[in-house]
């Protein structure tokens, strides 16, 4: 039976036969920048450009903007579903940035971000969002699987794709990602039990917003982090201040520089807080969030305090924050004219673009809609 006892400076440690875990010590955030934008570990501080930092800004406030304007647009009835991203754009821009163009993306359904930084054309996105087939007809070279909308189930997919890397000796990583709901799903156990067990490179990214839909984090796991669940998996674990673009940054960089050298998975638990609601379905957040918790995070936004970092380097201005501002409105005036533009679907298409060649029943099927 393990027996809690107390460890160095009075942090708890978990006693089973000789062996010992001390949880608060072995995962502590990863963190580079405070909250007011300084660098608070330069052992940790990546190796990036300044032309690299200005365009982690750029499509951070690019997708602010974007999500603002996804709000409205869905409200005026002219989106479907739609997950507001606002607040956890450090884990998400942070995270693809990290990745090479051939890297696989298996996401859930908040994730479009990844997607379309990845390569998905925006209108698609915006179809998508409809429910249109074509919103899911990708380019050939954009290596992402459409969001998932199964809780988790993404996380089993995903270690099939890296297991398949493997095998095929190729230098490429799959990333998932879920929220913390994610990792109370049965999948979330599988999917790193079968990625440890083969040393799968695939990099398990849980963007913990605090709630999944409107149950606290408290209330899913009596673990003290997400992260310590990759111990049981034989895997790395990592904690990361999700609201700090650049240790979200090094944290996903290391995992796929790990992947490609034959180490294996990465579990990587992002710390974030969306500050919207789940989804554009009928949330209200303010049912189950208070005012406090909601100002404490505010104060962490991602966009204020990389922000801070980079005027302080003399790499950002107002005037660049305005440009930017302009040019998301403009890409998602003209994305949202061009999925407006895109011929309605039909029944007989749909049937069309199941297989290469129609079975038999689906011809019949495709008739009948055609002959009614």
């Amino acid at each position: 039976m393990p027996v809690q006892t107390k460890g160095p400076n009075n942090q708890k440690q978990h006693q089973t036969g000789y062996i010992y875990t001390n949880v608060d010590e072995t995962f502590q955030p990863l963190q580079v920048l405070s909250t007011d934008g300084k660098v608070i570990d330069e052992a940790n501080m990546p190796a990036l450009s300044d032309d690299q930092l200005r365009e982690l800004m750029r499509r951070m406030v690019f997708t602010r903007i974007w999500d603002q304007r996804a709000i409205a647009l869905n409200r005026q009835g002219r989106l479907g579903f739609y997950a507001p991203v606002a607040g956890q754009e450090a884990s998400m821009i942070g995270s693809e940035f990290a990745l090479n163009k051939e890297d696989f993306i298996l996401p859930g359904y908040r994730d479009i971000p990844q997607l379309v930084w990845h390569g998905m054309p925006l209108y698609q996105a915006f179809l998508y969002s409809r429910g249109h087939q074509h919103g899911g007809q990708l380019p050939q070279d954009v290596n992402v699987l459409m969001p998932q909308i199964i809780i988790g189930a993404q996380i089993v997919e995903a270690a099939g794709v890296a297991l398949g890397y493997k095998l095929r000796n190729e230098k490429r990583v799959a990333i998932t990602y879920t929220g913390d709901g994610g990792s109370s799903q049965g999948d979330f156990y599988e999917g790193l039990n079968f990625a440890g067990a083969y040393q799968a490179p695939a990099i398990f990214v849980v963007q913990n917003n605090r709630f999944a839909i409107s149950v606290p984090l408290e209330k899913q796991t009596k673990a003290e982090t997400i992260a310590q669940k990759a111990v049981a998996a034989g895997i790395p674990g990592v904690q990361v201040d999700g609201m700090d673009v650049l240790a979200v940054y090094k944290a996903v960089k290391d995992a796929a520089d790990r992947g490609r050298n034959g180490e294996g998975a990465t579990l990587i638990e992002c710390l974030t807080y969306r500050f919207g609601p789940h989804t554009l379905a009928g949330d209200d957040p303010t049912r189950y969030r208070t005012k406090e918790q909601e100002s404490e995070w505010e104060q962490k936004d991602p966009l204020t305090r990389f922000r801070k970092y980079l005027e302080s380097k003399k790499l950002w201005s107002e005037e660049d924050e305005t440009q930017v501002i302009e040019e998301a409105k403009q890409a998602v005036a003209e994305a949202i004219k061009q999925a407006d533009e895109t011929p309605a679907m039909t029944v007989s298409g749909l049937i069309d673009s199941m297989f290469e060649t129609l079975p038999e029943s689906l011809k019949e099927q495709k008739a009948w809609f055609e002959g009614v």
